[in-house]
């Protein structure tokens, strides 16, 4: 194999697939990049099996080949190379060199035939989506689902395709998140889990580039597969019935207020200060007469935060673990947002002031008697 490109383009690509490669891994050649030259297109590609990544540069070639490289040194190398153009050639030890101006490097590679088949998505159905609004759904849901693997299937996000909409849920049993994006297609009609963690990789890689681009998501039984310009991510769907999160919500309130987003967040930040985790992060809210007071106390002292608000129905006082409101206050950019409640044990929901793009549901926190 042998090619030449520019620094800046190498380190790029080299960096997204990057971000599939696991340092769990106990299979060391997954620790490495897949290189393969064809004329003058290099693929790139990176798994830890659940994740695959590829994506392609054109480069110049003169002598086609493939093998694969350990992913941290060779990025390492190629980020802190200057802005100038790379050759990279590989011998018949299986080394490959690489040239930068006045920097000469070596690296031991693997065979590339030994990399394991990471397949391909046998197409059911695919669909188009505008890349910004599909990440701000995941930005939306993932936070909410559980990071406990032995939880099963709510580590994953729910992904429900129907007719000209897209509904993602995500939950962990105490919270909830709902949201929602209009289709301009119906190409997909199916539900699907895919995990949250891996979503929000999906998310940052693709908001990477600039733009109001769009990507065509597939499906087949097993896997899900984004196509976004000369990129291709394929991630493996849990596997198993999500649960029935309809059911749950409430359908009636008996108090509501409406506030600042920007406001409320600044004097919870402030007041969590106060919590502590081994209390549940506990902060109570007071809603009555056009404000809600936000109270916390530890050994360390106290602190009582007001925050003016439209207020409606009965007053109420209800605890919450403060970094569950503070995650669904930077989720959302909303100059101002509805709180839904209707008792001190029962369920809070927050959603816009107008339509149905967010839903969130919260468990409070029983507030111990003095």
């Amino acid at each position: 194999m042998k090619f030449s490109c520019s620094q800046l383009s190498l380190s790029k690509a080299v960096n997204t697939v990057s971000k599939a490669i696991s340092s769990r891994t106990t299979i060391p050649i997954l620790k490495g990049i897949l290189f393969e030259l064809n004329g003058n297109t290099l693929k790139l590609t990176s798994s830890n099996l659940d994740l695959t990544i590829e994506t392609t540069i054109e480069v110049q070639g003169t002598e086609d080949g493939r093998l694969i490289v350990d992913s941290k040194l060779f990025s390492e190398i190629v980020r802190r190379l200057p802005n100038s153009m790379v050759s990279l050639s590989s011998d018949e030890n299986g080394s490959l060199k690489l040239q930068c101006l006045g920097s000469d490097y070596s690296f031991v590679c693997f065979p590339a035939d030994e990399y394991p088949s990471t397949g391909t998505v046998e197409e059911i159905a695919s669909i188009s989506l505008v890349k910004k609004e599909f990440c701000e759904l995941i930005k939306r849901t993932s936070f909410a689902a559980s990071i406990d693997e032995k939880k099963g299937i709510i580590i994953g996000c729910l992904m429900d395709f129907s007719p000209y909409k897209l509904e993602m849920v995500a939950l962990d049993g105490f919270r909830m998140s709902i949201a929602s994006m209009e289709l301009e297609e119906a190409g997909i009609e199916a539900k699907i889990v895919i995990p949250a963690r891996m979503l929000a990789d999906i998310s940052k890689l693709l908001s990477e580039s600039d733009g109001d681009e769009k990507l065509v998501l597939s499906i087949d039984e097993k896997k899900m597969q984004i196509v976004c310009d000369d990129t291709v991510i394929i991630a493996r769907m849990l596997i198993g019935d999500f649960i029935n999160y309809k059911g749950i919500i409430p359908k009636e309130h008996k108090t509501r207020f409406i506030a600042s987003r920007s406001e409320l967040q600044g004097s919870l930040e402030r007041a969590s200060l106060f919590a502590k985790e081994g209390q549940n992060n506990l902060i109570k809210f007071t809603v009555a007469d056009g404000r809600v007071q936000i109270s916390s106390r530890s050994e360390e002292g106290n602190v009582n935060e007001q925050v003016l608000c439209e207020t409606e129905g009965e007053g109420l006082t209800i605890g919450f673990n403060s970094k569950y409101i503070i995650e669904v206050l930077k989720a959302v950019d909303d100059e101002e947002i509805v709180f839904d409640l209707i008792d001190s044990t029962s369920c809070c929901l927050v959603k816009p002031t107008e339509g149905d793009r967010y839903l969130f549901f919260i468990l409070p926190v029983r507030i111990m008697s003095a």
